[in-house]
């Protein structure tokens, strides 16, 4: 006795098929989220270093404040960014070399100044050894007429008489 395919059975002919195709769609899309969070993960994390970069270096310069003489006149002409005083410029090397922050640059046609600047208020009263940094840095995928990123610290160094 010779036995006949059933109907339902050629109705169905190609859903193995089918389902495979969705399987490989529904794990593709699953690798394609993976690789897309692994990238945004690796973006946050220099995100985090830069800004960790930044940290250090501020505190380093306020280390060297607290190193400094105990005269706010003298510390603030050594320190200040404006005009340019001769720790600031030393310090300021560490900031723009190799293992400082990317895209610290000086303003120039088309581009944002992303120079740190540093203040320190040496007049008497209550803000009298203030020191106000800011660092600012761009990364390399941001373009050049973007403000960038920037840390802002605020500390007070001072000598009791």
């Amino acid at each position: 006795m010779e036995r006949n395919a059933s109907p339902i059975s050629g109705n169905q002919s190609g859903v193995m098929l089918l389902e495979a195709l969705i399987a490989i769609l529904v794990f593709s899309l699953g690798i394609l989220s993976v690789v897309a969070l692994q990238a945004t993960t690796v973006q946050l994390t220099s995100d985090a270093k830069y800004r960790t970069d930044a940290t250090l270096l501020a505190n380093r310069l306020l280390g060297q404040m607290w190193t400094s003489s105990g005269n706010l006149t003298a510390m603030k002409t050594a320190f200040q960014s404006n005009p340019a005083g001769t720790a600031y410029n030393a310090w300021l090397a560490d900031v723009s070399g190799r293992d400082g922050l990317p895209g610290v640059v000086a303003a120039s046609t088309g581009v944002v100044s992303t120079l740190p600047t540093v203040t320190v208020d040496d007049t008497a009263g209550a803000t009298a050894g203030q020191v106000v940094i800011i660092l600012r840095w761009r990364t390399p995928e941001m373009p050049l007429n973007a403000a960038g990123h920037q840390h802002v610290v605020v500390s007070q160094v001072s000598r009791n008489p």
